[in-house]
């Protein structure tokens, strides 16, 4: 349980550095994590979006439309279901997106000039785990408060 506080800790104090560093005017961290949803993976539905970043696919409504007149995303109607839509992310929309990341990286890359090749070396060791940690199997997801083969959530 101590691992798991101290780990909560600092991801948390890191991503609240990271926010901080953006620059004024950004885009929202909901719509960076749509552009970066539909960057990674490619077009998608607005409910696969939703669900991926848990949210309510409604709730992301509004971020969808506004991406969507900024021109950062694209909008068709799927083949299978033409009532239904994929996004797609646009050139405009990959470039706000890699600026952003760019200038978020640029900063890290020079607060961790304070570390050894070997503390930079455990750093990505660490990312590496931490996404797997962000992404669990799918026999983990959704489960708050119960147990997991015979372990605490």
């Amino acid at each position: 349980m101590e691992s798991a506080a101290a780990v909560r800790r600092a991801v948390t104090q890191v991503g609240r550095r990271l926010r901080a560093e953006r620059p004024a005017g950004a885009l929202s961290g909901t719509k960076l994590s749509v552009l970066s949803h539909l960057y990674r993976l490619g077009p998608s539905t607005p409910g696969a979006i939703a669900a991926a970043e848990r949210h309510q696919p409604q709730s992301l409504s509004r971020t969808f439309a506004e991406l969507q007149v900024a021109g950062l995303i694209s909008r068709r109607p799927q083949e299978r279901d033409r009532r239904a839509a994929v996004l797609s992310i646009t050139p405009a929309g990959r470039e706000a997106l890699v600026r952003d990341m760019a200038d978020r990286d640029a900063w890290l890359a020079q607060a961790m000039d304070i570390f050894t090749e070997a503390e930079v070396e455990m750093l990505r060791i660490a990312a590496g785990l931490l996404e797997r940690l962000a992404d669990p199997p799918v026999s983990l997801r959704g489960v708050a408060g119960g147990t997991v083969a015979g372990r605490p959530a």
